[in-house]
């Protein structure tokens, strides 16, 4: 091996000026910024005049041009009392960096057209009482940032916004159960807390003590299906549930239900307020157990919601 190729790489592994070698392609050519400012000097005459067109000091453009030269091992630009022209290697770089500009502009003008298409659309999945109670405030502070973005909602229990998600049908998730489902990152947005609930015509109504979880247990109840945030929540905290008296697939039909009279319910104090306060339901007391749960933003792990989803997390949080 000669003793030129034996010093190709020199100690730090940069090379000679302007000797190609390995490594990563960003070290060895100059960046947009560079390349812009050369073609505003070959295009004004001027370092100064190309400096005040890209909001540098001239001292700023100066030492950005040495640094190019610097890189790339050749004299770009020569620089007198009457302004600043190209050297023969400073013309020939400008050429080929006019096409490394039209082509990093193509690129910008892609990218944008990419993100456009994105924020154009928002598809969210969330469980029912997120769906019934708070989505509707959040989506409407969404419209008042984001006008022109088009909202689709898919209500269904817990499992279901999970499948969902990892199937690509939503953006961002809002479930209600106990753990996180799998293949999902999630954030906690909001605390809830389950209690029970009856008709004032039913005997818990006008129970002297608090229920036992035992009791509770052991009562048919009307409850969501399997699969909602609520029956996970009720299950793990209970040990197990006796058969539903009835089994409904929406927090208001279950809520209908007990109102009418069918049977006692187990309901997010967020889905309960106004029939609480109307009397048309009451709330009994729970010995022994608290039926508290998280309410969380969920995503596929790895992949952070971006633009309008993004947008939607954080007035999740306001």
């Amino acid at each position: 091996m000669s003793s030129r190729s034996g010093r190709g790489g020199g100690e730090d592994g940069q090379g000679e000026p302007g000797r190609h070698t390995a490594g990563s392609l960003s070290h060895r050519v100059p960046d947009l910024g560079a390349l812009e400012l050369l073609l505003a000097v070959a295009r004004l005459g001027s370092l100064g005049g190309a400096a005040r067109e890209l909001g540098v000091t001239q001292p700023a453009a100066s030492s950005r041009i040495r640094s190019m030269e610097r890189q790339l091992g050749v004299a770009l630009v020569d620089r007198s009392p009457r302004g600043s022209r190209l050297t023969d290697a400073g013309a020939l770089v400008t050429d080929w960096a006019r096409r490394i500009v039209e082509a990093a502009e193509a690129f910008d003008a892609g990218a944008q057209a990419l993100r456009d298409r994105r924020d154009s659309r928002l598809r969210v999945a969330a469980s029912m009482t997120i769906a019934e109670y708070l989505l509707p405030g959040w989506l409407v502070a969404l419209r008042r940032q984001l006008p022109d973005t088009a909202v689709s909602l898919l209500a269904g229990n817990s499992a279901a916004v999970a499948e969902r998600l990892l199937a690509d049908e939503a953006d961002l998730g809002f479930v209600e159960g106990v753990s996180v489902p799998a293949g999902l990152d999630s954030a906690v947005i909001a605390h809830d807390r389950l209690i029970v609930v009856a008709a004032p015509s039913h005997p818990w109504a006008r129970r002297r003590r608090p229920l036992t979880a035992q009791e509770l247990a052991a009562t048919p109840l009307i409850l969501r299906e399997e699969g909602s945030g609520t029956r996970q929540v009720l299950d793990a905290a209970l040990g197990g549930l006796a058969r539903p008296l009835i089994e409904l697939s929406s927090t208001t039909a279950v809520k209908a239900a007990a109102v009418g009279g069918a049977g006692p319910s187990v309901l997010s104090e967020l889905a309960v307020g106004e029939e609480l306060t109307t009397r048309r339901l009451v709330s009994v007391p729970l010995a022994d157990v608290t039926l508290a749960r998280d309410l969380r933003a969920v995503w596929p792990t790895g992949h952070r919601p971006t633009g309008p989803a993004r947008q939607l997390l954080s007035l999740t949080r306001g």
